[in-house]
This record gives structure tokens, sequence and C-alpha cells, in this order.
């Protein structure tokens, strides 16, 4: 178990919002999905009980509070290991498919870049454009593999993909500063 002990502990939060205004839950709802939290049913979340977590689950709380809502923090371990086991399962899934969602992004990074060398656009605004992409994958990588507490599969696939991304927008820099350095012939 990367990351957890041996007691596999949770933390589940408990937590009542008023239906309006909407923006309150949506917020809370957003932070809590931002740190990975699984929803066991509605206003109740699970995250192991890692310090990896803390700091969003304070933020969810605070909102809560900001709010004027209700929130409860409960240490968990289920009342045995089906518990346990089911409560991994569903982090488990969770991570998956952010990282299936990764990986599809990736695929559009690389589809974007293919689509630029195949027009040949070749300009430093566009360059700036596909870095900054590639930053946002390097970002998104960062926190999903903060938060993948259990290793899931995707995880490795995700890192070679980061990789390649990597390497072709490198090529398409190449490219870029090739095509800005050409001297026109002269008589054109």
């Amino acid at each position: 178990m990367t990351g957890l002990g041996a007691s596999g502990r949770w933390l589940v939060l408990v937590i009542k919002l008023a239906a309006e205004p909407s923006r309150h839950r949506v917020a809370v709802w957003r932070e809590l999905r931002k740190v990975g939290a699984v929803s066991l049913g509605q206003g109740i979340w699970a995250v192991p009980d890692v310090p990896v977590f803390a700091d969003g689950v304070m933020r969810a709380l605070a909102l809560t509070e900001q709010a004027g809502g209700q929130a409860m923090t409960l240490d968990a371990s289920g009342r045995g290991p089906q518990d346990a086991a089911r409560l991994r399962e569903l982090f488990t899934a969770a991570r998956s498919a952010d990282w299936t969602e990764f990986l599809a992004d990736c695929g559009k990074f690389e589809d974007e870049l293919a689509k630029e060398i195949r027009i040949a656009k070749f300009t430093l605004a566009e360059l700036e454009e596909e870095e900054q992409s590639l930053e946002r994958l390097r970002r998104w990588h960062r926190d999903l593999t903060a938060r993948d507490v259990f290793g899931t599969p995707e995880a490795a696939e995700a890192g070679e993909r980061l990789r390649q991304c990597t390497a072709a927008c490198e090529d398409y820099a190449e490219r870029v500063v090739a095509a800005l350095h050409q001297t026109p012939e002269p008589g054109r």
C-alpha cells in the first residue's frame, strides 16, 4: 500500500449545504473532486487519511463554513476488510478514470502538434500556445501522481505518454526555430 499504513485509514466528510445558492455546493464539490475525494453518497465524501489530501480537505471544510453549511470529518477504516477493500476500489476506480482522461488529452495534444506540422504553422505564437498546453499536462500529471496513493496501472502509461508529448513539443520547437531562421532566396 503506497502512502497508506496497514490500518487503511480514511477520512469521511459529511457536508451539508443549503440547496440555494448552488454556487456554494458547486465550489465545495469542485474542491473535493480536485483533491481526489470519492463520493459515497449525497454530501458524503472519502479520502485516504494521508497528508497529501489535508490541504484540499481543509479548503473544502472552509468553503462549507463560509457558505453557512455544516461539516463533520470522521476517521474511518470500515468494520472489516471488505469495507476497506471497497473504499480502495472506489478510490482506485476514480484515479483510473482521471488517468484515462489525462491520456486522452495527451492524444489531443499530439494530434494538435501533428496538425500544425502538417500545415507548416511554425510561428512563435503557436509554439507558445503548445508549450502552455504541455505545461498544463505537466501540472495535471503532478497533481494526479500526488493523489494516486495506491498506484493505479494507468500511471506508468501516463508518465510515458507525457514524455512522448514533451519530445513531440521539442521537435515542434526545433521546426519553428528552423523555419524562423530560414533566409529567403535571392530574387524572391
